[in-house]
């Protein structure tokens, strides 16, 4: 079962990314200011890259936030003792 879950994930990573086309994913209204802002000369395009970096960093600092409040949370802490008696336990 391990192995067919490994096999799953790495055939799920292969084929996404093997499987890229460009497509062309702005609005009319954004491509085309930014079309003629770049032409013009001017720098509304670094503001523009800018702000897309910043909504993609988003989410993986969110989730990195999560992972380190759940790592510090729930960690196995060294110094719990369990006090399980050292007799069988009967059942019948």
């Amino acid at each position: 079962m391990k192995a067919f879950k490994l096999f799953f994930v790495a055939l799920a990573a292969g084929l996404v990314l093997l499987s890229t086309d460009v497509v062309m994913a702005q609005c009319a209204m954004c491509s085309a200011t930014v079309e003629s802002d770049a032409q013009n000369g001017g720098n509304e395009t670094a503001g523009l890259n800018n702000g897309i970096l910043y909504l993609l960093a988003m989410p993986y600092i969110a989730a990195a936030i999560g992972g380190y409040i759940w790592y510090k949370k729930y960690r196995r802490k060294e110094s719990v003792e369990l006090n399980m008696r050292n007799e069988k336990l009967h059942l019948n």
